[in-house]
């Protein structure tokens, strides 16, 4: 790039990212935050449906980027499919994130037995909640039936959740991934791209983080190790998201993995105990080191690989 282009890129850069997370932190912190904690049944689903909605900002943002700064839509708009020759791009992202969260989760309840829970005690203990908010007994609930429940969610999440969540994961990665990687691949080499670009998108949940949607709230070094440890789990998934979208030139393998994240990072969390409870840093979720250690290791090859492409392209 010339110094006019270069500047230019600079320019959406900043303008994306000003737009992004001042639409996102207002929302999140002047109108989720109050509901978040109120005890009016209505107000929490209607803060949790705010989150979901939150995440078509960064699609907004790139949107409206486009615009100000007069740029081609068509240019940016990489979602197209690509599969000729992608497949196992896609295969990477689904079935490949299934197996990588449930090796994540198994890792974890072999290092800490203690910690796993046949009997399912925490989804008994959400389905008895939920029979009170309508009005049944809660001693209808029974292990038989926290399974089945699980069994069900198990296959829908592994079957359905790309598609399920489909329109909110593209809301994101197309701003993520389809409008901001390729910009942060133009002024900076791949490793610190990748790096950096998944520090931003970390620190874009920051709010979320404070309300205890990641990691909950009270544990030592609240919120500063929540926001730390998401923003080291955006920079583990964005990597590998970033990864497929530059071998497909598409977002769309990205939006599968998201979907597939969204749907089962929580599936180690059902089989925990009551009685001893998990470690939120170390897993059995993939937010966790032990729980997402397959995703950290695949991040770590696929960012040395990219590293390698670009050094052999590179004149001597």
């Amino acid at each position: 790039m010339n110094a006019d282009e270069k500047k230019a890129n600079i320019r959406q850069i900043i303008i994306y990212l000003l737009i992004t997370f001042i639409f996102t932190y207002a929302v999140e912190i002047f109108v989720i935050m109050p509901m978040a904690g109120s005890t009016d049944v209505t107000a929490a689903y209607t803060a949790q449906s705010l989150i979901s909605s939150v995440m078509f900002i960064p699609a907004t943002g790139a949107l409206l980027t486009i615009l100000l700064t007069k740029d081609r839509l068509i240019g940016n708009l990489r979602i197209s499919l690509n599969l000729r020759g992608n497949l196992k791009y896609y295969a990477l992202v689904w079935p490949g994130f299934v197996l990588l969260i449930f090796l994540g989760a198994a890792l974890y309840f072999i290092i800490f037995p203690g910690h796993f829970d046949s009997e399912m005690g925490y989804v008994q203990v959400l389905l008895k909640a939920q029979a009170e908010s309508v009005g049944a007994s809660a001693d209808t609930v029974t292990a038989q039936q926290a399974k089945r429940v699980v069994t069900n969610q198990l296959m829908m999440g592994v079957v359905m959740a790309p598609l399920l969540n489909l329109l909110p994961c593209l809301g994101e990665e197309w701003g993520w991934r389809g409008y901001l990687l390729p910009r942060l691949l133009k002024q900076f080499k791949t490793v610190p791209a990748l790096l950096l670009g998944g520090l931003i998108w970390g620190l874009w949940h920051a709010p979320l983080t404070v309300m205890g949607h990641n990691y909950g709230v009270g544990y030592r070094g609240y919120p500063v190790t929540g926001i730390i440890s998401m923003c080291i789990f955006c920079i583990v998934m964005g990597i590998i998201l970033s990864y497929v979208t530059i071998k497909t030139k598409s977002c769309l393998p990205a939006v599968v993995g998201h979907g597939v994240l969204n749907g089962l990072a929580a599936f180690g969390v059902y089989f925990t105990s009551l009685e001893k409870p998990y470690n939120v840093f170390l897993g059995p979720s993939c937010v966790g080191l032990i729980g997402g250690a397959g995703f950290i290791a695949l991040a770590i090859a696929l960012l040395y690989r990219l590293w390698k492409e670009e050094n052999q392209k590179e004149p001597a």
